[in-house]
């Protein structure tokens, strides 16, 4: 009996130290993941930012010049958000996908078995959504699509607002456009850069790209503006070094184990743990049927100084949901219609 009491004793003690612990988890101040002013979140009670997704391309051919002077004309604030690869002469261009296949009337065309002077010189166009049988633009059909917006018409360059001084780069053709026109020609809008390829390949894009962000440190504030991505392991390990090392004011988003953890560890209390030193959540609304669009979750990552920007929304439904429980950013293919929305919430 003794011996019983001084067992429930001793787990009673583990209890109570348990929960101490637990507590005082809870009520330490949260570490700030991103160390410097992050200018990917948004002030209390400010409407979240404006992504426009591959410049908004259910309105315009995604990852050319045009769709971003479209969605600039829309809101000259616009977060522009691009996806790049590397080509066989090293230089990053805008596209979705690692083939070109999808988007222009070019079949078998890996990007970084291409030269970016061919595509210049034969004015390769990018104006066309063909259908694939496969992920990332691979096993496309030899069927050749011209682009059409959600409205059901089809769009040439002719179409865009420009800004004053910027004429169409061709009548017709949606030409090849590369990271350093969008950081030249959009000098004061933030710009996040998506990593498409993998392995050595991702490796010398992503080395390429802190080159440019290094040409343009201090013209045009790269560091400032430039938030980078990647879902490949590799690529996001290197981005952990260079902000360990040489470069400590990066600034990425986590790959999908950084956002797992934060997810765990927010709906734990135990995010004092969160060592990823990431300036931004870019999150579904959903994963694996779980919600990610909590309150709890934004507030969290913004006590880490992470800013939180949801990714497709179309609908205008989702986007008033996520205006109101505060997110720092709403990416869409539909810039026109989020605009209208934030609009809307202005006035």
């Amino acid at each position: 009996m003794i011996e019983k009491k001084k067992r429930t004793s001793v787990l009673q003690r583990l209890f109570l130290i348990t929960l101490f612990l637990y507590g005082t988890i809870l009520i330490f101040p949260r570490p700030q993941s991103f160390a410097f002013n992050n200018p990917l979140r948004v002030e209390h009670n400010e409407l979240p930012l404006l992504i426009a997704h591959g410049g908004g391309n259910l309105e315009f051919p995604d990852n050319t010049l045009e769709a971003y002077y479209h969605a600039y004309s829309i809101n000259p604030n616009v977060m522009l958000e691009t996806d790049v690869n590397l080509t066989a002469d090293n230089v990053i261009i805008l596209s979705h996908d690692r083939t070109l296949d999808r988007k222009t009337n070019l079949t078998n065309a890996t990007i970084a078995d291409i030269n970016y002077t061919d595509l210049v010189n034969s004015e390769v166009d990018f104006g066309f959504s063909n259908p694939t049988e496969g992920p990332n633009g691979f096993n496309v059909t030899n069927t050749f699509n011209r682009y059409q917006n959600y409205l059901g018409e089809e769009v040439t360059p002719l179409d865009v607002e420009y800004p004053q001084g910027i004429s169409p780069r061709h009548p017709s053709k949606f030409l090849v456009s590369t990271l350093e026109e969008l950081i030249t020609l959009f000098p004061n809008n933030l710009i996040n850069v998506e990593i498409k390829q993998t392995d050595e390949t991702g490796l010398r894009a992503l080395e390429k790209v802190i080159e440019l962000m290094d040409t343009y440190a201090e013209s045009h504030q790269t560091y400032q503006r430039i938030v980078l991505a990647s879902f490949h392991e590799n690529v996001y390990e290197e981005l952990q070094r260079l902000q360990g090392t040489t470069h400590p004011n990066l600034m990425f988003s986590p790959e999908f184990n950084g956002v797992l953890s934060f997810y765990i560890m927010q709906l734990t209390g135990t995010s004092v743990f969160y060592q990823h030193r990431v300036a931004v959540l870019q999150l579904p609304t959903e994963q694996l049927g779980l919600s990610l669009t909590t309150r709890s979750l934004i507030q969290t990552a913004h006590q880490h100084n992470i800013a939180v920007h949801y990714w497709t929304i179309n609908d205008e439904e989702t986007m008033i949901d996520l205006i109101e429980k505060g997110v720092d950013g709403i990416m869409t293919d539909r810039p026109s219609l989020l605009q209208d929305v934030l609009t809307r919430y202005a006035t």
